[in-house]
């Protein structure tokens, strides 16, 4: 039986094997993938091209690239397409030509209002189907299975009884919606995915081609790794550093976590501890600004809320949650007696400053035009020119004019699994639109709750983690934002900018909530440990992000509103919970600690995450009594 779950869930999850392509054919790709960049790069910031115009020609060449980059399955080969993907990225083609030369047409047509043509239901139709298989390939079977349910329910839900009916919706009113508004497949994620998110994440290709992770490394090492479980530390500094930039959890593991995972390996860290402190670091580099990642500007491009206010409200939060980390980090390295980095291993201050001040030239760039009003599109095209100027300076961090293509091309490549996340989620987006199952689910959810928020946050809670579970964060926070958004905001009166960072961060968090969690994969590979174990234990590290949400939703001083009061006493407050939490999870502190005394510090840190006022002040007392009696009795 365990091996049938095992088996299931390997194929509900599995993706296809990425190739790396060798002679004539790696060439071509490559250089494909570059134009696809430039050109993308171009419409994102000194074009004039429609929205739908821009969408529909560029989810075309991407999927052009799924079906020759990504095997149909882990036993694909690794070094050539086969026939098939080739009639299938063909296909990809000839469809993107198509709505290419009737775009004018498309773009002036009365949705349900003008009738299908035949033409016009073939390659609407043929779209989907490749979106779904591209989806297959590059997320896993699961979030295509999900897509698959939703055009069920879309076409026969009116067969079905009771709330979840719905009117009648024929095969060209889906495909019309789905297809040829900008409600569906050409919606938000794929606009975002064709502008913010991909300026960003080729601002940090280019960082990491010019070696900024190992600057970001090195400035870590200098912070704490001297300290007790100093490998460990470098590892949340560095992934934080480095993680605001990638905007993904996966990513972030993979970049930092070779180097500082065989680190923590050798100086005495098991494989799943190791792991599981780059996997918490990583995490939560999604969440820290200046950059945090393409959750955040869809999040900005949904709600309509300027970029620069969410990250200014998202700041306090993300520095709360790796104060967490950092503090169990410490916490744990000193229960288990964990060295510091050697002394020979340590950089020296004014080497790093040397080699990486190119680094903090376009970060501060970016901080200035943020400030300035910028777009985020501008933003990254401003931090990536200056790191292209900058980088020149110096022999080490130059870019030269061959890596400059493989940049291009690389972030293109990069964007492969993005954009198939992201076409998936258009086409839930348009199904819950058709359907009005929005309102059905918020009639659900306001049922379990009888019109409690802490209950309904509860719910959302849990049910953006399953959502996410082994999908990229994008498309974990649309479905939550489609979904659970509308209840929050509207039958619970959550302030918009609170509701849905409160989602941001859960759906950020499903990348390591077992069991699937696909941030803990990554890091398996390197670690040579058990994924669930490396999950279980980055859920620890990670216990103050399943507060802190909560916390900012009763208390908006958190996202830096309201009197410069009412924000420090709130900050102030919150800071001791989390210390509270850190020393209750990890069970520790001069001495291990009875399992009562680490009860009472999680109610002490749970009662100041409530409002200002006579709870928060019992919290504060239990917690300091706890550690005035401990540091007696040590």
């Amino acid at each position: 039986m365990r091996n049938l779950i095992s088996q299931l869930a390997f194929l509900f999850f599995s993706t296809g094997v990425r190739r790396k392509l060798e002679g004539l054919v790696g060439h071509v790709v490559t250089g494909y993938a570059a134009a696809v960049a430039v050109w993308t790069t171009y419409q994102a910031t000194l074009s004039s091209i429609d929205v739908l115009a821009l969408s529909i020609i560029f989810l075309s060449l991407m999927l052009v690239l799924v079906f020759i980059l990504i095997g149909s399955s882990s036993t694909s080969l690794k070094t050539k397409p086969s026939l098939a993907d080739y009639s299938l990225a063909a296909c990809s083609l000839f469809v993107g030509i198509y709505f290419v030369l009737n775009i004018p047409e498309i773009s002036t047509r009365i949705s349900l209002f003008n009738d299908l043509s035949s033409t016009q239901h073939f390659f609407s139709t043929l779209l989907i189907l490749l979106t779904l298989e591209a989806t297959r390939r590059t997320v896993g079977a699961g979030l295509m299975f999900i897509v698959v349910l939703f055009i069920i329910y879309n076409l026969y839900g009116d067969f079905f009884e009771g709330p979840l009916r719905h009117g009648e919706i024929t095969s060209d009113h889906f495909l019309d919606i789905s297809v040829f508004t900008s409600d569906g497949l050409f919606g938000i994620p794929i606009r975002v995915a064709a502008t913010y998110a991909f300026v960003f994440v080729m601002f940090g290709t280019f960082l990491e081609k010019a070696k900024g992770g190992d600057f970001f490394f090195n400035i870590a090492a200098l912070i704490s790794g001297n300290s007790p479980g100093g490998p460990a530390k470098v590892a949340v500094f560095s992934s934080a550093l480095f993680g605001t930039v990638s905007g993904s959890p996966t990513s972030d593991v993979v970049t930092t976590g070779s180097i500082t995972i065989p680190m923590m390996k050798r100086l005495g860290y098991s494989g799943s501890l190791a792991g599981a402190v780059e996997v918490a670091a990583s995490t939560g580099g999604s969440l820290l600004p200046p950059i945090m990642g393409s959750a955040a500007f869809i999040m900005a491009e949904f709600t309509g809320i300027p970029y620069s206010q969410i990250i200014i409200a998202a700041l306090i939060p993300a520095l709360l949650y790796y104060l967490g980390v950092y503090l169990q980090v410490h916490l744990r390295s000193l229960k288990l007696g964990l060295n510091p980095m050697p002394t020979d291993s340590m950089p020296s201050l004014n080497e790093t400053l040397v080699f990486g001040w190119v680094f903090l030239v376009p970060l501060i760039a970016m901080i200035i035009a943020l400030v300035n009003g910028y777009s985020p599109t501008y933003v990254a095209v401003f931090g990536t020119f200056a790191l292209l100027v900058v980088s020149q300076f110096k022999k080490d961090t130059r870019i030269t004019i061959k890596s400059f293509y493989e940049c291009l091309a690389y972030t293109t490549i990069r964007m492969v699994s993005v954009t198939g996340a992201c076409a998936a989620a258009g086409l839930v987006i348009g199904g819950i639109t058709m359907t009005g199952l929005a309102t059905k689910f918020s009639y659900f959810v306001f049922l379990f709750s009888e019109n409690n928020v802490f209950p309904a946050l509860v719910c959302g809670a849990i049910l953006t983690i399953i959502l996410g579970l082994g999908m990229p964060t994008p498309s974990a926070y649309i479905l939550a934002a489609v979904l659970i958004g509308p209840v929050f905001v509207n039958d619970l009166g959550i302030p918009i900018l609170s509701a849905h960072l409160f989602l941001l961060y859960y759906a950020v968090m499903s990348a390591m909530t077992p069991p699937v969690a696909v941030a803990a994969y990554a890091a398996s590979a390197i670690a040579d440990a058990n994924p669930l174990s490396i999950a279980l234990n980055a859920v620890v590290f990670s216990i103050v992000a399943f507060f802190v949400p909560f916390s900012f939703i009763f208390n908006q001083e958190l996202l830096l509103l309201g009197s410069n009061l009412n924000i420090s006493l709130v900050v102030i407050s919150v800071t001791c919970g989390v210390i509270f939490i850190a020393i209750g999870s990890e069970g520790y502190l001069f001495n291990h600690l009875s399992l009562l005394t680490r009860m009472l510090f999680f109610i002490g840190a749970f009662c100041t995450f409530f409002p200002i006022g006579w709870i928060t002040l019992i919290g504060l007392i239990v917690g300091f009594s706890l550690l005035f009696y401990l540091k007696l009795t040590k």
